[in-house]
C-alpha cells in the first residue's frame, strides 16, 4: 500500500514554465511509484497573480483538477474562466497555461500520463 498526503509535506516554491511569480508544488507521486504510464501528481498552490505559463505538451496528456479558488485558463489559443470542481484535459501536442487571477489561493492537483 502506498499512501502520501501532500499536507503533511512541504511545498517547493518555483517559476512554473515560464509563468507569473512562484507557485508551490508538492509531488506527490513519482514516476518511481507508478507501475503504467502514470508520471507523476503534484498539490500546486497558485497564490493571486501567480500562473503556469503558457507551454506545449509533447507526447504526453496532462489533467488539471482544480481543488479550489478560480482563474483563468488557456488551452490552445482559447480562454476561458475555471473555477474548483473543474477538471482540464490536455492532449499531446496541445499548449495550455493557467492563471490565477483572482482574490485568493487556487488549488490544483496535476497528473500527467506518459505514452
Amino acid at each position: 500500500m502506498i499512501v502520501k498526503n501532500y499536507l503533511d509535506s512541504a511545498p517547493e516554491a518555483s517559476a512554473s514554465h515560464g509563468g507569473k511569480g512562484l507557485v508551490s508544488n508538492v509531488r506527490v507521486l513519482d514516476r518511481a511509484d507508478f507501475s503504467t504510464a502514470l508520471r507523476f501528481v503534484i498539490y500546486t498552490e497558485l497564490e493571486p497573480g501567480t500562473s503556469i505559463g503558457y507551454h506545449q505538451h509533447g507526447d504526453d496528456e496532462g489533467v488539471y483538477v482544480i481543488l479550489r479558488g478560480r482563474g483563468t485558463l488557456t488551452v490552445n489559443g482559447q480562454t476561458r474562466p475555471v473555477k474548483a470542481g473543474d477538471t482540464i484535459l490536455n492532449k499531446p501536442g496541445w499548449s495550455h497555461g493557467l492563471e490565477n487571477d483572482s482574490d485568493g489561493k487556487m488549488e490544483i492537483l496535476v497528473f500527467e500520463v506518459g505514452r
